[in-house]
């Protein structure tokens, strides 16, 4: 058995920008670039042609709003902003921990998370309970190149860990996206049937198979 962890939500909660359209466009302004007076629709716009499940980094989105309004600007530049732009606050999720050690008595186990801000996930676990070297993988969409419930993001954790897909345990908050691992064969433990404080219990009983 392998467990990944989904991280916002169900680790932690970290807060978001309210609007990240306006947040980016202050720190493109402060790194010198002349935001278009539309920026609201560019960001909001789809600019680059994506499979679907693939994640769209969000510094290349930004740079192809920007470029869609012929404004020039360095391509670090839009990078810089965005890390600058989701900067959280991070607490983590009381009962978190005993989930992780839980998990770590039965095997490998990976944080399985949708981001598309590089060095979110990294800031986010510094400012929280936990640091990188709790977990034997860390997977991110904006990493691996796909988003949940996408099955190639599941494929590339439970490699990650070393076991088949079949044998993936991913716990999250969300039905929609952390459930898509079932569509690998991997088993589902969703918050919404139980508290993360639950989580030993239920880890305990998968493995005995009376459930998850």
């Amino acid at each position: 058995m392998g467990v990944s962890f989904d991280l916002f939500g169900t680790l932690v909660i970290a807060d978001r920008p309210t609007d990240p359209a306006a947040t980016i466009a202050t720190e493109l302004d402060a790194r010198g670039v002349a935001v278009p007076d539309d920026w609201h629709d560019a960001y909001g716009e789809s600019h680059i042609d994506a499979p679907t499940g693939a994640e769209v980094p969000l510094p290349a989105h930004v740079s192809r709003a920007l470029a869609s309004r012929d404004v020039d600007h360095d391509h670090g530049v839009a990078r810089r902003a965005v890390v600058a732009a989701f900067d959280p606050a991070v607490e983590t999720r009381p009962g978190a921990r005993r989930a992780v050690d839980a998990a770590r008595e039965r095997g490998p186990i990976a944080i399985c998370s949708n981001c598309s801000a590089p060095e979110l996930v990294g800031r986010t676990l510094v400012r929280s309970a936990f640091d990188r070297d709790d977990f034997d993988a860390i997977v991110t969409s904006v990493g691996c190149g796909w988003r949940k419930p996408a099955p190639e993001i599941f494929e590339v954790t439970a490699s990650r860990l070393g076991v088949e897909p079949d044998a993936l345990v991913h716990v999250g908050d969300d039905p929609t996206t952390d459930g898509g691992v079932e569509a690998v064969g991997g088993t589902a433990l969703l918050l919404e049937t139980g508290a993360i404080d639950a989580i030993p219990d239920r880890l305990a009983a998968l493995e005995s198979g009376d459930g998850p």
